[in-house]
């Protein structure tokens, strides 16, 4: 079966997530906002200090999934 075609203007062929999406999660933790890391391919909680990882446009929401993220990481995030 042939693959559809990637969006308009979605240089990554399917990889991103969905805008919508990104408006609406929140950290399962701490039910904060997160920062898109695009990147990366990264959600960020900088409440909870973790990043979730996207993995073929889908974010993985799972705490046992998330990656920590040190004091170095969260000053960067701070100055984007």
């Amino acid at each position: 079966m042939p693959q559809e075609p990637a969006e308009p203007g979605n240089d990554q062929g399917g990889n991103r997530p969905d805008p919508r999406l990104l408006e609406i999660l929140v950290c399962p933790r701490t039910k904060t906002s997160l920062v898109y890391d695009e990147k990366r391919q990264e959600l960020i909680s900088r409440a909870a200090r973790l990043a979730y990882p996207i993995r073929d446009g889908i974010p993985v929401m799972l705490e046992e999934e998330a990656r920590p993220l040190d004091d170095e990481e969260l000053r960067t995030l701070g100055r984007r």
